[in-house]
């Protein structure tokens, strides 16, 4: 007959001898990031250019946008109050993303936004 441990092992510290791991850590992680499909940049042609500036001119501070730019191997659709529009530095901040004029594929603006200054009214496609 098999004698009882002198000192009882916690419940909890038994339950950790059961517990799952992971061999390989990061294994998981690595094998998601290959997964992922990488897209180029698209380069616009002169008349989605002009059609783009044309929105930009729209843009002012506090305006409500949907940006489609070009971040780290995809395309990203951004919807937000715009904090700065920077002309020299030539990038537009939409809470926390600073994303470059270079970068944007498309811009939309939000229906009460859709008029400029000079009573002009904006072209949205």
């Amino acid at each position: 007959m098999a004698s009882r441990p002198k000192f009882p092992m916690p419940i909890p510290e038994r339950a950790k001898q059961f517990m799952p791991f992971s061999a390989l850590k990061g294994l998981n992680e690595a094998l998601a990031n290959k997964e992922k499909v990488s897209e180029s940049k698209v380069n616009i042609s002169e008349e989605q250019a002009t059609a783009l500036n044309e929105k930009m001119n729209c843009v002012r501070k506090g305006s409500i946008v949907t940006v489609t730019y070009f971040c780290m191997d995809t395309y990203v659709r951004v919807t937000g109050k715009v904090d700065q529009l920077d002309l020299i530095y030539r990038t537009l901040q939409i809470e926390d993303w600073t994303i470059k004029f270079d970068d944007i594929l498309n811009l939309e603006l939000a229906e009460e936004d859709q008029t400029c200054e000079n009573d002009r009214t904006c072209e949205v496609d």
